[in-house]
């Protein structure tokens, strides 16, 4: 059974692995996701141990440990989260580029710096008049007050 167990967490876990390392970002996202579900399996069945429910143990009789049970739903949780966080950022690339392949949005923001370059883009953050130069007026009002 451990052995069974051990086989499969590895299979999803290099399934995972293997969709991660692909060129889209659909893939990328569901091998986050195998990942994720492989550890939570393998903490599950780590945990596994015959007893009675942890809530009101018999005398003499030994009980599960609901520390995994707790670990496990808290790791769900969190990965649910994190794959709905990063299924709307891979739809806002398609939306924004019409592609969810890397090598493709890459070479879009490699030319699009580039464009920049050439047009002698802004070098730096753009600040709004009014609030470049409220120091320099304020200071310059200090000093004629302090002057009369």
């Amino acid at each position: 059974m451990i052995l069974y167990s051990a086989l499969v967490f590895a299979a999803v876990f290099a399934s995972g692995t293997f969709l991660l390392l692909q060129r889209d970002l659909t893939r990328v996202v569901v091998g986050i996701i195998l990942i994720s579900n492989s550890a939570v399996f393998f903490i599950i069945s780590a945990g596994l141990t015959r007893g009675v429910a942890p809530i009101h143990p018999l005398e003499g009789g030994s009980a599960s440990d609901p520390l995994v049970q707790a670990m496990a739903l808290t790791a769900l949780v969190i990965g649910f989260g994190v794959a709905a966080l990063l299924l709307a950022m891979v739809y806002q690339l398609y939306v924004s580029h019409r592609t969810v392949d890397a090598e493709e949005i890459a070479d879009y923001e490699m030319r699009q710096a580039e464009a920049l370059e050439r047009a002698g883009g802004p070098e730096g953050e753009e600040v709004p008049a009014e609030e470049q130069d409220a120091e320099p007026r304020e200071e310059a009002a200090r000093e004629q007050s302090e002057a009369q």
